[in-house]
């Protein structure tokens, strides 16, 4: 059976290019919003879904973080990495200069990974914040306003756009990771060879210990666990209070980490598996 696979659309995302690119032949389905998407999975509307989960030049996407914490926990299947290449998209009737662009849309990430180049070449026209970048690319297929959209190629084919200028992000290095969610592992299929392998965990540290962090990762460093990302997020219930997303470059085993969850909940922590996956570079 086909699985049903959703992505932060509409058409022309650099989501809806991470699923082109890792998925062939399943039932394709795009939605307005990450938590719209993550909702859709919960719900069994779909099979997985995909979402953006860090970018790198502008890091978490923390809308993502927050609700697979807060509101919705659907374990991470697989991780897919992107390059991203941002560029200027205008209507091909536009005939005016850069100068003559009243606005700029798109998604809030996207903007600030070209915040240089925005500054340098088009501090006169207001940034407009969307809800995705091909969001922003289908608003300037529908206007005879000058203005443009941050996007990429997909956006500008499948939109009739123009690029205006090719790659305009202020550093080269430009990659995204995105989370394949769902509730099933056997409805993720990836036409790709496997890269590595990763376990996120989340912990959350006792409110009244001195030196939890410390021996938090101290667990990790006497048993030689590689951790390739930790940051911090409040957990909303009052000043200072903070959980941990922490990103261990290995998969989950019988010995390891049975042994750091021992060790961390004698400490007072909450230890919780957020998924242990394979991880998949993309060329696009």
């Amino acid at each position: 059976m086909t699985a049903k696979i959703g992505y932060l659309g509409p058409k022309g995302t650099f989501t809806k290019l991470a699923v082109d690119t890792a998925f062939n032949g399943e039932t394709k389905h795009s939605f307005d919003t990450i938590p719209e998407c993550i909702d859709a999975v919960e719900a069994d509307e779909i099979d997985v879904g995909v979402v953006p989960l860090e970018n790198a030049i502008e890091g978490t996407v923390q809308l993502t973080v927050d609700y697979l914490v807060h509101q919705v926990r659907i374990p991470i299947m697989s991780e897919i990495v992107v390059p991203i290449q941002q560029h200027l998209l205008v209507s091909p009737d536009f005939s005016g200069a850069l100068t003559d662009v009243e606005e700029v849309h798109s998604h809030s990430h996207a903007i600030a990974q070209c915040h240089q180049y925005l500054h340098k070449h088009l501090s006169q026209a207001r940034l407009c914040y969307t809800s995705s970048t091909g969001k922003a690319a289908q608003m300037v297929s529908e206007t005879n306003k000058p203005i443009a959209a941050i996007g990429n190629k997909l956006a500008a084919k499948t939109y009739g756009l123009r690029m205006i200028q090719e790659d305009i992000h202020d550093f080269p290095n430009n990659h995204t990771r995105f989370a394949v969610l769902s509730k099933n592992k056997a409805s993720v299929h990836i036409n790709h060879s496997v890269q590595s392998e990763k376990t996120t965990l989340l912990i959350t540290l006792p409110s009244d210990y001195a030196g939890a962090l410390h021996q938090v990762l101290s667990a990790f460093s006497w048993r030689k666990m590689n951790l390739s990302k930790i940051e911090s997020r409040p957990m909303k219930t009052g000043l200072g209070n903070y959980f941990f997303i922490i990103d261990v470059n290995q998969p989950y085993d019988d010995v390891l980490f049975p042994g750091v969850r021992g060790e961390l909940e004698a400490l007072g922590c909450k230890v919780t598996m957020l998924g242990t996956y394979p991880v998949y570079q993309m060329d696009v």
